[in-house]
Parts: structure tokens; sequence; C-alpha cells
């Protein structure tokens, strides 16, 4: 039998879901999350107050009213698939990392469902890995990403349905980004802001977004390589003459695909922000 049982892949190409919990990296204890069972912690947020160093979280299907805070401490969170558990919060993002120096993350949904200014997944000063999620929901930016000590990396997550940006990189953030998925947010897909901000941006797709696929802004820095922004309501990508990509502006579309949008492949301009009225 494999170490990690779990069902084929969907026809979408959804994740599977796990069965059970993987082995533990580190070696410890694996706590496990199910609400429909007495024997197993009730709420993920229960599991994390328990959990050692060495401990992982398994979280089974299920949908769970709770909110996420760690910091300064490792992190293994690892749920059975990001379309079979869902941690949602009213009053706050389900998930706040602050200086987290470790760890990984996977298969979970976080959605945000009240109606103050947050988002689903709040990332600071950080250096653990996200990968297979999905942030949606937030009044402000899916996913943001902010710190100067701040360097996670975030693989094959979908951002969507938020009411900004998808993923939002700033105050001296270089998180490495890698095959996200980033659709149907009200802003850009992603957005970058500030000096001394420089993401890696690797395969990532931003599709339909209601801005432009990409934004980078005040003095922000970028690798852009291999990513594809296409049908969003604007631009591929729009930057201020203060920004700077790697590879240059001029190499910088024949290394991504950013030009099947109504107003073509990019823009520079004093005033990305124009058009929201800021």
């Amino acid at each position: 039998m494999p170490d990690n049982p779990s069902s084929p892949s969907d026809f979408l190409g959804n994740p599977p879901i796990l069965n059970e919990p993987p082995p533990n990296p580190d070696g410890g204890k694996t706590l496990i999350v199910d609400h429909a069972d007495p024997a197993c912690y009730p709420r993920p947020s229960a599991a994390l107050k328990d959990a050692g160093p060495d401990d992982q979280i398994f979280v089974r299907p299920g949908i769970y009213e709770d909110r996420l805070f760690t910091a300064q401490q490792p992190i293994q969170l690892i749920g059975a698939g990001r379309d079979h558990v869902q941690i949602f919060s009213r009053r706050s993002g389900p998930l706040y990392l602050q200086q987290v120096p470790s760890g990984r993350i996977s298969g979970i949904t976080f959605r945000y469902v009240g109606s103050d200014q947050h988002s689903a997944i709040n990332i600071f000063d950080s250096t653990c890995t996200v990968t297979q999620c999905r942030a949606t929901e937030g009044l402000l930016s899916g996913i943001v990403i902010y710190g100067p000590n701040c360097r996670p990396s975030l693989i094959e997550n979908e951002v969507c349905q938020n009411r900004e940006s998808g993923i939002f990189c700033f105050a001296g953030a270089q998180p490495y980004l890698a095959r996200n998925v980033c659709f149907q947010n009200h802003h850009f897909g992603l957005a970058v802001r500030d000096d001394g901000t420089r993401p890696d941006f690797l395969k990532n797709t931003c599709r339909h977004n209601m801005l432009s696929g990409m934004l980078l802004f005040h003095g922000a820095q970028a690798l852009i390589l291999e990513n594809e922004c296409y049908d969003n309501y604007h631009w591929g990508l729009v930057m201020t003459p203060d920004s700077r990509t790697t590879p240059e502006l001029d190499q910088l579309l024949s290394c991504n695909t950013l030009s099947e949008n109504p107003r073509g492949a990019c823009i520079v301009t004093e005033q990305p922000l124009g058009e929201i009225g800021r």
C-alpha cells in the first residue's frame, strides 16, 4: 500500500483527496481534526494549540468555522484536499502566519465571510510553504505577503473571487510564487508594491481578473518568467516607471504570455490605479 493512499485527480485536474495523513516529515505526532468524530479534535485551532514543533495536523473533510493564528514556530497543517476541507471565518481572516520559520500548509480552502476588511490568508515575515490551497472571498486581497523577512513559497494554489487582488506582495517581501492560478479577482491577479519588494513569479496564470493580470508599482521589482495573463479586463501587466522587471521590459513579452487581453500586453503608467480612484 502506498504511503499516501488517495483517490486519483478528477477530470478537471484538481488535487486528489487524502484519505489518510501522510508521514510526518519531522518525525513527531500527527493530530487528527474531524468535527464528526469525538475522538479527534473538533477544530484545526484546537489541534494547533496542542501541537509541538515536530507535530503535524491532519484535517479530515468538512467545513470548519475557525481562525488559525501561529507565530514564531513551525507549522505542518495538511488538509484532505482544498475541495474537501474548508476553513472559514466571519470576524477576521481564517489564517494568519507571523514570523513562522518553516513548515507546510496544504489541501485546504480558506474563506473569509465577514464584512470587515480582511484577507483570506495573511503571511507576515514567514518562510513556510503554502501549496494546493484555495484563498477566496477576502474583502482585501486573497493572500497578503509582507515584511522584509517574508520569504514564503506559494505553489499550485487557487486564489479567486477576492474583492481586491489575488496575491498582494508589499513592504519588502521576497516570496517565490509558482504555478498559482489567480482568477475572478476584482482588481489584479498578482500585485507588487514598494521598494525592496522582489517576488519571483514563475509559471503562474492570471485570468478573468477585473483589472489587469499583474501590477508592479511604487518601486517594486519582480522576476517574471513563463507566466500567462489572458482574458483579464485590461492589460496583461501594468507597471509604474520606477518599477523593474527581470528580464527587462523589451524581453519580457517573449518570456511570458501577456497579449491576450482587451487592452494589450503591457502599459507603463504613473497612475496604475487611476480607474479605481486611487
